[in-house]
């Protein structure tokens, strides 16, 4: 069985492109003005589009089904808070670091962040993760 330990991490970075507003708009049916209308954003507090919050989240899932924990490994539990936005052009880093490990469950527990280029905190929270038996299978 893979072993986990206490302090364990990994990150993965994403520039967030117009692309991907739009893809993201599509996909989830979220068409709110504030992430793909420039005039009516322009007149909100953040003066420009923001990234959809999910879309942002969505790194995550790469970080922990590709990286920490990775291959075979099954969400649980997720909480997010937001802390700041996310704007076309931002490089976002998602890290997650492990936290606590029940070896005999096979869950894995993890602090998971997104911070900007700038090194702004954007997004922290928590995951829970199933991990797989020796051998991938869940």
């Amino acid at each position: 069985m893979t072993s986990y330990t206490i302090g364990q991490h990994a990150s993965c970075s994403k520039t967030i492109t117009e692309t991907d507003f739009v893809l993201f708009a599509g996909l989830s049916g979220d068409f709110n003005p504030i992430h793909i209308d420039h005039e009516y954003a322009k007149k909100t507090r953040f003066n420009q589009r923001i990234a959809h919050g999910l879309l942002t989240s969505s790194l995550l899932s790469q970080l922990l089904g590709v990286h920490l924990p990775g291959k075979g490994s099954v969400y649980m539990e997720q909480t997010i808070r937001f802390t700041a936005p996310v704007f076309i052009g931002d490089t976002i880093t998602a890290s997650a670091i492990v936290q606590e490990y029940l070896e005999e469950k096979r869950i894995l527990k993890l602090l998971t962040e997104c911070h900007n280029q700038k090194d702004e905190l954007v997004l922290t929270g928590a995951a829970t993760m199933k991990v797989p038996k020796e051998g991938g299978m869940i």
